[in-house]
């Protein structure tokens, strides 16, 4: 469905993106992760057709989507701080999005205002942080667009209206593809199928996240043991405790690490995906 090919992108002379290659499949949930300024939202405009790539191949259904309408319509972008009118409630917000989503469902929309208790009266200017967001996710979720591509969706909402929002997408995704820009990809991961991780102005991973979040391991105990078992491994933080080490290490965590772990009297665990992938994009830093 999305096939992005050999991509660059610049602003001006300062490049964001370099000779980026992925593809996505039909339907499901892939979250984008990279820190700030990694390129992640310049990705999400180039698949949207809001942008055009300095070069490479950006194609949707086969096709570009820059300045294509007849591609776009597969598409909803709802950016991190969408720029509605000013002027509109969120009725206006939701007509706005039926206008340009032919497969709107006006059903879910009614739906999702009263799970997020929102009014259609009030004044979008007048809406909290995180009131917005669950409007901006109304309207992705209400689009049924083929392609739905969101910025931060839970930003400003609280655990319980997010909880909500990761069951929604559970909900919708058999038939839909989800591509979800996020900081919090402990909260999410859950609902995952894939991930891509932007860094270094690529694509510097893009794999299944069930095989991604099996990477990485806490090892701590003695010094000696420590520097034993992972000599040739590749360490990703050490810290010290007195006469004992505790390190991070990029190995999976597994029965091999386990077992290993307990016959030197080490106590292992498995890395959270968050620490990891910050440790992962310092590498080069």
């Amino acid at each position: 469905m999305i096939r992005v090919e050999n991509v660059t992108y610049s602003y001006g002379e300062e490049p964001i993106l370099e000779d980026i290659s992925f593809k996505e499949r039909e339907h499901g949930i892939t979250a984008i992760w990279g820190r700030n300024g990694a390129g992640k939202t310049t990705l999400m405009k180039l698949l949207a057709g809001h942008e055009k790539p300095n070069k490479g191949i950006v194609e949707i259904k086969g096709t570009a989507p820059y300045n294509r309408a007849e591609v776009v319509q597969y598409v909803c972008y709802m950016q991190e701080e969408h720029p509605f009118n000013t002027m509109w409630n969120v009725k206006d917000a939701l007509r706005f999005g039926q206008y340009y989503h032919s497969n709107w469902d006006r059903d879910m929309a009614n739906r999702l205002l009263k799970i997020f208790r929102l009014h259609e009266k009030k004044k979008i200017s007048k809406l909290s942080k995180g009131m917005k967001s669950a409007l901006q996710f109304i309207i992705g979720i209400s689009s049924n667009a083929k392609i739905t591509i969101l910025d931060e969706p839970s930003n400003g909402l609280d655990a319980n209206m997010r909880k909500k929002m990761h069951q929604i997408l559970r909900e919708s995704q058999e038939e839909r593809l989800f591509l979800i820009s996020t900081h919090h990809i402990e909260e999410i991961q859950p609902i995952c199928d894939s991930i891509a991780v932007i860094h270094d102005k690529k694509v510097f991973i893009h794999e299944p996240i069930d095989e991604l979040r099996e990477n990485g391991i806490w090892l701590a105990g003695g010094k000696d043991n420590i520097k034993e078992v992972i000599e040739g491994e590749y360490v990703l933080e050490v810290s010290e405790l007195g006469s004992r080490l505790k390190v991070m290490v990029d190995v999976p965590f597994n029965e091999k690490w386990k077992e290993i772990a307990s016959l030197k009297g080490l106590s292992i665990e498995k890395v959270k995906l968050q620490d990891y992938l910050l440790n992962k994009t310092e590498e080069e830093e």
